[in-house]
C-alpha cells in the first residue's frame, strides 16, 4: 500500500515532492531523532533554486572609497567602515527623519535576504535591519505549552507586540537610541538581554505582518511585498526549522498545514495590494532590487545636510553664552598654555603640561556637578557638615582621538568612573563631520556624563557629540562639554544649538580661518600629543577617516 504525502499536491517538479515526502517518512519512522542529520539538511538545500553566486568577503573601506560598499564583515557582525554624516541641522535637531523601507512577504519568502541585498547594494553607512521576529508577545505558561507542541499560532496577528513595533520604529526614525529584545525561537521566548539598535539613516523592517497594522503602515516611507512559490517557502521553512530552531520535520509540517499556510492566505497575502512594489522570486529578482535603491538613492540625496557651512557663519556676534565658564587665567596657567602653544616646545614637554591642564580643568569642572548637604561623624566623635554629590554616577565620554587623552586624569579625581567613546571624524570631500564609532556605557541616560576633547574650532565634532548622547535619552543639562582650547565660534555653535550644555574650557580664542584652524591656537592636538605627522590643510579638530 503506497503512502500519500499529507499536504497538498505540490505545483513543482514532482520529483522535488517525492524526495520530500521520502525525507517525511524516513523521519517519522525514526520518531526518536528530533533532528535533522546534516545529510538530509543538505538534501533540503538541493530542493531550492538558485539565488546567484556568493559574495566574496568585504574588504575595508574609508567614507572617501566608493569603490566598494563600505562594510567590513567578521564571522559574528558586520561593522560600517564609512562614517554617518550629520543627522541633524546648525540648530542640533533632526531635520528629516530616516527613510524607512518596510518588506513584507510570507513565511520563509526571502525578505532577510532580500533586505541584505539591499544593504549591501545601497553602498552606504549606517543601515538598520529590524526583524519583526524579534517582536513576538511574551507567552504565557499556557501558550509555552501549545507551543511545545505546535499548536500556538506564531503567524497570527495577535502573536506579536505591535505597541512595542511601533514605538521601537518610531524612535528609530527620530534617530534615537532603542533597545530590541531578542526572541529565543527554541525555548519561544525573550532572552534577558535586549540589543541596542542605534544611528539609523536608512531603516529596513521586514517580517510577515509589517503591513498589517495602520499605524505602522504610516511610519513606512517604502512598502515591498516579497512574493515567492509557495512550495519554495515550504522547503525552506523546512531547512530553517529545523537545521537553526530545533524542530522535527513532523511538527514542521503538522504547524505549516495548521496555522502557516491558513495565516497566508487569511493575513499576509492580502496585504500585498498596499505594497509599492512587488517583487516575484525575492532574492532571484535583482532588477527590482536594483529599481528598489536607485528609488532610496534619490530620497537620501534630499536629506543630505551640511553642517560645518551653516556653523562658519552663524551666531558670531552674539556675547559669550552664560553657560561657558573658563578656567581662572592665572599666572600659572598662562604660563602652561604659553608652553603648549609653543611650536617649539617638545613632545615631553607639551604632554607634561597639557596633563597638568587637564587636571585643573576637570578639578574646575566637577564643582558644577549638584552636591547636597550631608553630615559625617568624625573620629574626634564630632558631626561634620558636608557635601556630597547628588547625582547618581559619572560617565566620561571622550571623542578619539585626542579627547582620550583626558581619560587618565578624570579618572585620578573620580573613583570607579565609566568611560565611553565616540569617534568623529571630518570627510576630506565634503569637509562634514563623520560618526564612525560610539562605545557607550548601558543606562549612561541616568548619569551626569563629561565630554572631552582636547580642542573645539568650528564645534562641528563637539555638537555631533552631544546629539549622540542625546539620542541615548542623556540629559541636556547633565552633559558638560570639556575642552582645552576653544574658538569662539565652536562655543556659539554648541551653545547655540544646545544651551543648557555647561561648557567648560581653560581659554577661549578669537578667530578661525579658511581651514578652520583657531587663531592663534594650539596646533592639531593629537599630532603634538601622539606625535604623529599632521594632516596639510586640515583644522585643528581630528581629520582622515579612520580605517583601523
Amino acid at each position: 500500500m503506497m503512502l500519500r504525502p499529507p499536504w497538498p499536491a505540490c505545483s513543482l517538479l514532482p520529483d522535488l515532492c517525492l524526495v520530500s515526502w521520502h525525507l517525511h517518512t524516513r523521519l517519522c519512522i525514526r520518531a526518536s531523532q528530533n533532528r535533522l542529520s546534516s545529510s538530509n539538511a543538505e538534501s533540503l538545500d538541493r530542493l531550492l533554486p538558485p539565488v546567484g553566486t556568493g559574495h566574496s568577503p568585504r574588504k575595508r573601506t574609508t567614507s572617501q572609497c566608493k569603490s566598494e560598499p563600505p562594510l567590513l564583515r567578521t564571522s559574528k557582525r558586520t561593522i560600517y567602515t564609512a562614517g554617518r554624516p550629520p543627522w541633524y541641522n546648525e540648530h542640533g535637531t533632526q531635520s528629516k527623519e530616516a527613510f524607512a523601507i518596510g518588506l513584507g512577504g510570507g513565511s520563509a519568502s526571502g525578505k532577510t535576504t532580500v533586505a541584505r541585498m539591499i544593504i549591501e547594494a545601497l553602498d552606504v553607512p549606517w543601515v538598520v535591519l529590524l526583524s519583526m521576529d524579534s517582536f513576538y508577545k511574551v507567552l504565557t505558561e499556557q501558550q509555552q505549552e501549545q507551543a511545545a507542541h505546535n499548536n500556538f499560532n506564531f503567524d497570527h496577528p495577535d502573536a506579536f507586540d505591535f505597541d512595542l513595533i511601533i514605538s521601537t520604529l518610531k524612535k528609530l526614525k527620530q534617530g534615537k537610541s532603542v533597545k530590541v529584545p531578542v526572541y529565543d525561537f527554541t525555548t519561544h521566548s525573550r532572552k534577558r538581554d535586549w540589543k541596542t539598535l542605534y544611528g539609523a539613516n536608512v531603516i529596513i523592517f521586514e517580517g510577515i505582518m509589517a503591513f498589517a497594522d495602520k499605524t505602522l503602515l504610516e511610519l513606512l516611507d517604502m512598502k515591498i511585498f516579497v512574493d515567492t512559490d509557495s512550495d519554495i517557502r515550504l522547503v525552506r521553512r523546512l531547512r530553517r526549522d529545523i537545521s537553526e530552531r530545533g524542530r522535527d520535520i513532523e511538527g514542521v509540517i503538522k504547524q505549516y498545514n495548521k496555522f502557516v499556510k491558513p495565516s497566508f492566505d487569511q493575513y499576509i497575502q492580502p496585504t500585498m495590494r498596499l505594497a509599492d512594489i512587488v517583487v516575484p522570486r525575492g532574492s532571484g529578482n535583482t532588477v527590482a532590487i536594483d529599481l528598489i535603491v536607485q528609488h532610496v538613492h534619490s530620497q537620501l540625496e534630499e536629506r543630505e545636510l551640511s553642517v560645518r557651512a551653516a556653523l562658519a557663519s552663524a551666531h558670531q556676534c552674539h556675547p559669550l553664552p552664560q553657560t561657558l565658564s573658563v578656567l581662572k587665567s592665572t599666572p600659572q596657567v598662562r604660563g602652561m598654555h604659553t608652553i603648549i602653544r609653543d611650536k617649539e616646545t617638545s613632545r615631553d614637554e607639551f604632554i607634561f603640561y597639557s596633563k597638568r591642564l587637564m587636571r585643573l580643568l576637570i578639578e574646575h569642572a566637577l564643582s558644577f556637578l549638584p552636591f547636597q548637604d550631608c553630615v559625617v561623624r568624625t573620629p574626634q566623635g564630632q558631626d561634620y557638615a558636608g557635601k556630597c554629590y547628588a547625582g547618581k554616577q559619572i560617565t566620561g565620554v571622550s571623542i578619539l582621538r585626542a579627547g582620550e587623552t583626558m581619560e587618565p586624569a578624570l579618572r585620578a579625581v573620580c573613583k570607579d568612573v565609566r568611560i565611553g567613546t565616540i569617534l568623529i571624524q571630518t570627510n576630506q570631500l565634503t569637509g562634514e563631520p563623520e560618526l564612525h564609532y560610539l562605545r557607550l556605557p548601558k543606562d549612561i541616560s541616568d548619569d551626569h556624563v563629561i565630554l572631552m576633547d582636547c580642542t573645539v574650532s568650528t564645534g562641528a565634532a563637539a555638537m555631533m557629540a552631544v546629539r549622540v548622547l542625546l539620542d541615548h535619552d542623556v540629559p541636556e543639562d547633565k552633559i558638560f562639554l570639556l575642552s582645552l582650547l576653544m574658538a569662539e565660534m565652536g562655543v556659539h555653535s554648541v551653545a547655540y544649538a544646545f544651551p543648557r550644555v555647561r561648557i567648560i574650557t581653560t581659554a577661549v580664542d578669537k578667530r578661525v580661518n579658511d581651514l578652520f584652524r583657531i587663531i592663534p591656537g594650539i596646533g592639531n592636538f593629537g599630532d603634538r600629543y601622539f606625535g604623529t605627522d599632521a594632516v596639510p590643510d586640515g583644522s585643528d579638530e581630528e581629520e582622515v577617516a579612520y580605517t583601523g
